[in-house]
């Protein structure tokens, strides 16, 4: 039985586009769940296009998602002997020819098509012509010999059945005049040699898979099976770009979204199983099989988003959500980054990942536990502070001052204890105390808010507003 390896294989010419970051996830999910193996491969043919930022880049935003490449990556430049070899193989065979056209030649081509209504393509002015009319000495490029009658069939995995007329399909350049290979030919000859069984990809290579169909057939090399995914749009049903919000990896990652909500929501884009909404990786690659991707494009609904990693903040580890939000507190201006503000921040996370959707929004709420009196406060909390809730906060104080053990539980009975003794509702109470000691009208529960701060910082904030 043939073991199923798949590729992802990016061209590092720019950030890791969430459209590509879903292809990979799928070639991932696709291989794991048939025991299979997935690869990498890094496209970077483009030498003035190809940067090493841009490698980096896809490394850590596959690495920050979770998927892992089970062999070294390959790096298409290194094989341009072995791109060369397999085109020369093809000229021997008689199943491609030099051709010597000139770039001038080749735009009066184009041009001469397009005033004729036809597509604007080469027009096989060597493919049978005799080598010895060939000028002395001059530059050449290989071109395949495209089939010119019936029509290529590609069983596509997602699409279905997709045809194309041969006549359609031009005798493409393989190895340039310069003896570089083209993009469409060092793909087949990197994905047989590697010997990937599927290639999954945007539906915008189909037409590209017709191209490179030829290469294989012209090789005797049996085909992959070829899976399209319908791209990714905005949630206007227009092509996704800026003005729709985040679009690659990194913009996610720094917009506060975990990798696992990320992938969980990816792949729900395109892919589903009955009502299952959350999905741990191991239940993704249980599930996963290409047959459940529709054809449709899939929209971007970035409140979805929202949802689906509010969900998995809130199961998040403590200790890794405070790591996080430990460094993007060092951005915030006002923040102490210190021991003691890590110990309240993990102290109060329980209660601070329920109230928000991203890491941002945590880091938001958070900020208080680092900053020092006097606090800035929001308008809400200004209102809250009115004259006969600093009175209420002066007798508080001296309430709180002798809570010991100084915890939640405490912290509450006292609390409802001074309530009750002069007719308060509990509102009336925590409402102008949450305002002193964050500077705002909402935190968690404001019991556990004062543990985390301590019975010290808890009563010099209060100081602080009453004396301010």
């Amino acid at each position: 039985m043939t073991t199923i390896r798949t590729r992802f294989a990016p061209s590092p010419t720019g950030l890791l586009h969430i459209g590509n970051a879903r292809a990979a996830l799928f070639n991932f999910l696709f291989a794991r769940h048939h025991g299979g193996q997935f690869l990498l491969r890094i496209e970077d043919t483009d030498r003035e296009r190809s940067t090493q930022q841009a490698v980096d880049v896809i490394f850590a935003g596959l690495g920050w998602m979770g998927i892992t490449p089970d062999e070294e990556p390959v790096f298409q430049s290194t094989r341009e002997a072995r791109h060369r070899e397999v085109a020369l193989e093809l000229l021997e065979k008689g199943l491609a020819y030099k051709c010597y056209c000139t770039p001038e030649e080749l735009k009066q081509m184009r041009e001469d098509a397009t005033k004729n209504g036809l597509p604007p393509r080469y027009n096989g002015l060597w493919r049978d012509r005799d080598p010895a009319d060939a000028p002395q000495g001059a530059p050449y490029a290989i071109r395949i010999k495209a089939p010119r009658e019936g029509e290529a069939i590609i069983d596509d995995l997602v699409q279905g059945e997709v045809r194309v007329a041969n006549v359609e399909l031009d005798d493409m350049i393989i190895l340039r005049s310069d003896g570089t290979p083209t993009y469409q030919h060092a793909v087949v000859v990197d994905d047989h040699d590697m010997a990937i069984t599927h290639v999954i990809r945007g539906d915008d290579h189909l037409t590209n898979t017709f191209r490179q169909a030829m290469i294989y057939r012209a090789m005797g090399w049996d085909l992959p099976r070829f899976g399209h995914l319908p791209l990714i749009h905005g949630p206007d049903g227009a092509k996704l770009s800026k003005r729709h919000g985040a679009q690659s990896v990194v913009e996610f990652r720094d917009m506060g979204y975990l990798p696992e909500a990320l992938c969980n929501y990816l792949l729900r884009l395109g892919w589903g199983h009955g009502d299952a909404e959350i999905l741990s990786r191991e239940e993704q690659i249980k599930l996963f099989d290409i047959d459940g991707v529709g054809r449709a494009p899939s929209r971007m609904d970035y409140a979805k988003l929202d949802h689906i990693n509010a969900v998995w903040l809130r199961q998040a580890d403590d200790v890794r959500l405070s790591d996080d939000v430990m460094e993007r507190l060092k951005k915030v201006d006002g923040v102490t980054v210190d021991e003691t503000t890590r110990a309240r921040v993990l102290s109060l996370m329980p209660g601070l990942k329920e109230r928000a959707r991203t890491l941002v929004e945590l880091t938001e709420n958070a900020a208080f536990l680092g900053r020092h009196v006097p606090l800035p406060m929001n308008a809400k909390a200004e209102k809250l502070l009115t004259p006969e809730g600093r009175a209420l906060l002066g007798e508080l104080a001296r309430d709180l001052a002798v809570v010991d053990p100084f915890n939640p539980e405490n912290i509450d009975a006292a609390l409802r204890a001074f309530a009750e003794r002069g007719e308060h509702k509990l509102g009336q109470v925590a409402q102008p105390l949450r305002a002193a000691v964050t500077g705002s009208n909402s935190s968690p529960g404001i019991d556990a808010t004062l543990h985390a701060l301590g019975r010290d910082e808890t009563l010099a904030r209060i100081g602080a507003v009453l004396h301010g």
